[in-house]
């Protein structure tokens, strides 16, 4: 299968969305797409989302994650896969490291309430945890992929975040609202009191309706 150049032109300019947005420095981070027939456009190993251009974009198969066209993928690109497989609906996934929330990521990431603000129990739902595994290892790409089955957002502890959306749009959003409200944990400290716990289910539930 070709991939229509318009999709290319749109991963592109996705890319550097997110790299305007601040949520990727450099090399760090990386962006996925479900492209149909099987296949995914990912973004290329080393590759600076802030200057994405056809030449770093290859397309990979969803079901092993095998690179088919384009130079080598993403280190990542085995957790990518495995969330566009195991989640149907989803269609963007991007692994993400913001200051605030990697911040976070590097204390202890566990123990805190992120239910700061109401788009965190609207847009993201519960924020799963991935203890610390090497980069790019097959150990991280399957607890990721374990714990991306029943969430939207997951604090990879000491390296970052991942993010899967039913668009470019909406995994942006998830991403700049979760980073909205670790800015607020880490500025306001303990003076920080997160929403009341039957507040964060009602919320929830209107989200689900």
């Amino acid at each position: 299968m070709s991939i229509d150049p318009e999709h290319v032109e749109q991963f592109v300019r996705a890319c550097r969305r997110i790299a305007s947005a601040g949520l990727v420095r450099c090399s760090s981070g990386n962006l996925s797409w479900r492209a149909g027939d099987g296949l995914m456009l990912i973004s290329a190993s080393r590759s600076w989302l802030a200057a994405m251009n056809e030449e770093f974009v290859t397309t990979c198969r969803i079901a092993d994650g095998a690179r088919v066209d384009g130079p080598r993928p993403s280190v990542e690109t085995v957790f990518h896969a495995g969330i566009l497989r195991e989640r149907p609906e989803v269609a963007v996934v991007l692994h993400f490291q913001t200051p605030f929330a990697t911040t976070l990521a590097c204390c202890r990431p566990a123990e805190v309430n992120y239910d700061v603000i109401p788009e965190i129990p609207v847009y993201i739902g519960p924020i799963g945890q991935v203890p610390y595994l090497p980069p790019g290892s097959p150990e991280l790409a399957e607890a990721v992929i374990a714990v991306m089955r029943s969430h939207n957002l997951a604090i990879m502890a000491n390296h970052g975040q991942v993010v899967a959306g039913t668009s470019y749009d909406d995994a942006i959003e998830k991403a700049v609202f979760f980073e909205l409200a670790c800015e607020i944990i880490v500025r306001g400290g303990p003076d920080v009191r997160p929403l009341a716990g039957d507040e964060t289910e009602r919320l929830r539930r209107i989200a689900k309706a």
